[in-house]
Formats: structure tokens, C-alpha cells, sequence
């Protein structure tokens, strides 16, 4: 079963609100000029608080525009998932209350699931089957040699993030489990650099990115266990971790407690690492794409690094921001010849990329770099915030239409 997604912007990025929800109906379709070929079925989504509601369960291969109206009262996401139920093959985040996203995909034919998260945390809302039907969708020759080149390259960037993510965080955890807290405390946002530069890959891996990665209210919200870098970050930052849930009777982990956590964190990036390395793991150009648009809505979700709550304890979101930004870019670098050899609006989509990516990392320069460390997140005051937040929807808002581009597909009506 292969799925090649491609995702597009209609809203701005929501900023400082919490929450999602999703559901579509059929509206009908409009011509694909592109090498996917066939037309464009749109199916409208209705996210409401309770509801996903999807009109049809059913769809031909090739481009499919699930357009998500958020009719809720809290920001939502909407997913399509795999055969599994638990890896996820497209998704679109931060759908405000009253605003709208599209989530295009270009499918083969296979069984699926559509699902909707209001609030962005806990279980999934209107979990239903949809089945793609037809045959599978083919490149022209000349499309399917850069697409493989293209894919070849960033495989092996993934490869070599996950190889160099390993031994950075077994020396991160060693220093935690030995009681050295201040080199974990200078390690840790290093260590979590690799992971952030290819976070939308872990999450391919069903439970693989929760246990990694989640924050304290999303395991709570979910009922799975609290692990992974967050957990250590709030026992290394204990006294802020008290400030921020006063309610609650938080005391330090014991040795052996130190030792659970930081052995799974270990197996769970040595798992992530054996998996991008297994002779069965690939990806395709628009999990290539979508992943850059997925890494900015890493930064500006609710819960992210432009509002801090990334990492609430350490305050080290700015490490994260970065490399989340370096992560897309690699992956718009990668598919950057292809886009622009889709003509005079390739070539003007390329040159705002190349221009609003250097305008991001310039002004992520002026707080401080991994070799030198970045300035305490919590100083940032609203003002400096608020510009990063603008250029960072001055990047996103194209980058969206970069899935389109690739794969030589029209824009959605």
C-alpha cells in the first residue's frame, strides 16, 4: 500500500489556541494537469467537538483534497491513518474554530482511516474506514527518476539523523542516570536536535514518537505513560516542574526510577534508529514535502515551541525551533530541482522558499546557535515572539503550496 500525500495551507497558522476536530463531505472534482493524473476529487471534512464526519467512505486512486471545515470550538487536526489504525499516512494541525485546511493526497488504492482530534490531545474523534479504489498511480519516466533520486537522498538524510541521534542521547541519558545533572541539563536540548529534525518520520511509527516525545498533558490527556525526553526534562528541572503544576505532589526520581526512563528512552530511539535503517523503509516525495510543512506546525501548534510549552521546564525551545526549521528545509532543498522544473511558478515558489528560509534562520541566529547555545526561552519577551511568529507564517504559507508543486498537481477550489 503506498499513499503520497500533499498538504495545503487555506488558513493562517493558529497561534496560542488549543484544540482540533474534523469531518468531510463530497463537493466533486476539478482537473489534474499533473503527472498524477486524473481529477482532483474534493471531499468536504466537518470537524465538529464530537463528530468527523466524512461524506463518502470511498474514493478513487489519485489526487484526493479532504477539505476540513473546523466547526468545533476548539482548534483541531484531522488525520487519514493507515491500515493500522496507528501510523499516520497524511495529516493537517492547527485548524482554527470557523477556518478551513485542505489535506491532499495522492492515493493508490488500499484500505484507510479518517479521524479527528479536537483539542489536539486524547483519542480520536469519528474514526471511520475509507477505502481507495481503482489502480495505482504512476510518474512519466523522466518525473520518476528525479522522484527516486530525490527520495534516495532524503532516505539517506533520515538514516543519518537517526544514526547521529543514538549516541547523542545515550550520552545525554549515561549523564542523567549517573546524577551528573548539570551536563544532562546542558545535553539535553542537544540531544534532542536529530529527533526534531525529523520528528514527522517517528511518527510514521504508530506509539514510537509518544513514547519519545510527549509533554505531560498529552500522555495524561491520552492515558498512556509519561516517558521519554519530557519526563527526564521534568525531573532535571524539578523546581520549575513544582511552579508549574503547584496542585500536584511532583519529588525527584529515585536511581532506579532514573534508570526506568532513561533505558527506555535509549530503546525507543534505538528502535526509531533500527527501523529508518531496515531494508523495508522508504518514503515518498510527499512525505518528503508534507514532513516540511509538518515540522513548521511542529513549531506553532498550541503546545509548541513558539509558545514555549515545547519544553515548559527547560525553556530550551529555541534549539527545537531551529532544527525543526533546518529539517524542512533539507527536505524543500531535496525536491528544490523538481519544483522549479514545473515551470515559471515552480521557479517563483522556489525563490520565496530560498528567501523566507533565510529570513527564519536569520532571525533564529540572533538568539544564539547549537554550538554556542541559545538564550533561556522564557526571556523572549511577547514583542520578539510575535516576530517570530510572523516570519515563521511568512515561510509556512508557502511551503504549503510546495506538495502541489512537486507532484504537478492544481490547486484546490
Amino acid at each position: 500500500m503506498t499513499l503520497r500525500l500533499a498538504r495545503r495551507t487555506t488558513a493562517p497558522l493558529a497561534l496560542g489556541t488549543a484544540g482540533i476536530a474534523v469531518a468531510a463531505l463530497l463537493t466533486g472534482c476539478v482537473p489534474n494537469a499533473g503527472t498524477a493524473g486524473g481529477a482532483t476529487t474534493v471531499l468536504d471534512v466537518t470537524a465538529a467537538s464530537d463528530a468527523c464526519t466524512v461524506s463518502k467512505a470511498e474514493a478513487p486512486s489519485g489526487p484526493v483534497t479532504f477539505r476540513v471545515k473546523n466547526t468545533g470550538d476548539k482548534v483541531t487536526e484531522f488525520y487519514l491513518l493507515g491500515e493500522n489504525k496507528l501510523s499516520i499516512v497524511g495529516e493537517v494541525e492547527n485548524i482554527a474554530p470557523n477556518s478551513t485546511r485542505d489535506l491532499t493526497v495522492v492515493a493508490d488504492p488500499g484500505s484507510y482511516f479518517t479521524a479527528c482530534k479536537p483539542g489536539m490531545v486524547g483519542a480520536n474523534v469519528g474514526q471511520a474506514a475509507f477505502t481507495v479504489t481503482g489502480t495505482a498511480t504512476a510518474l512519466s519516466g523522466d518525473d520518476q527518476k528525479a522522484a527516486d533520486a530525490a527520495v534516495a537522498s532524503y532516505v539517506g538524510y533520515v538514516k543519518a539523523q537517526a544514526s547521529e541521534l543514538l549516541p547523542s542521547v545515550q550520552k545525554f541519558v549515561d549523564a542523567y542516570e549517573a546524577g551528573k545533572d548539570d551536563e544532562a541539563r546542558r545535553l539535553f536540548p542537544l540531544a534532542r536536535v536529530s529527533y526534531e529534525r525529523i520528528e514527522p518520520t517517528a511518527s510514521q511509527f504508530g506509539d514510537l514518537d509518544p513514547a519519545i516525545d510527549y509533554r505531560k498533558p498529552g500522555a495524561e490527556a491520552e492515558g498512556i505513560p509519561f516517558t521519554g525526553f519530557h519526563r527526564i526534562e521534568m525531573d532535571l528541572w524539578l523546581d520549575q516542574a513544582k511552579k508549574q503544576y503547584p496542585n500536584e505532589q511532583l519529588a525527584p526520581l529515585d536511581q532506579a526510577g532514573r534508570k526506568q526512563v532513561g533505558d527506555k528512552l535509549v530503546a525507543d530511539v534505538t528502535k526509531l534508529h533500527d527501523l529508518v535503517n531496515s531494508k523495508d523503509f522508504t518514503l515518498t516525495l510527499a512525505d518528503i514535502t508534507n514532513g516540511a510543512v509538518s515540522l513548521l506546525d511542529e513549531v506553532a501548534a498550541p503546545d509548541g515551541k513558539l509558545t514555549g510549552e515545547e519544553n515548559e521546564f527547560a525553556h530550551t525551545d529555541l534549539y527545537d525551533f531551529t532544527a525543526n526549521v533546518e529539517g524542512a528545509q533539507v527536505a524543500f532543498e531535496t525536491v528544490k530541482k523538481i519544483a522549479e522544473s514545473k515551470g515559471p511558478e515552480g521557479k517563483k515558489l522556489v525563490a520565496e522558499l530560498d528567501r523566507q528560509f533565510a529570513g527564519m534562520l536569520d532571525l533564529l541566529a540572533q538568539y544564539g546557535s547549537f554550538e554556542k547555545g541559545f538564550v533561556d526561552y522564557s526571556t523572549v519577551d511577547q514583542n520578539a515572539r510575535n516576530e517570530l511568529g510572523a516570519q515563521l507564517n511568512a515561510l509556512s504559507e508557502p511551503l504549503s503550496k510546495l506538495t502541489h508543486t512537486v507532484l504537478g498537481l492544481p490547486a484546490s477550489k
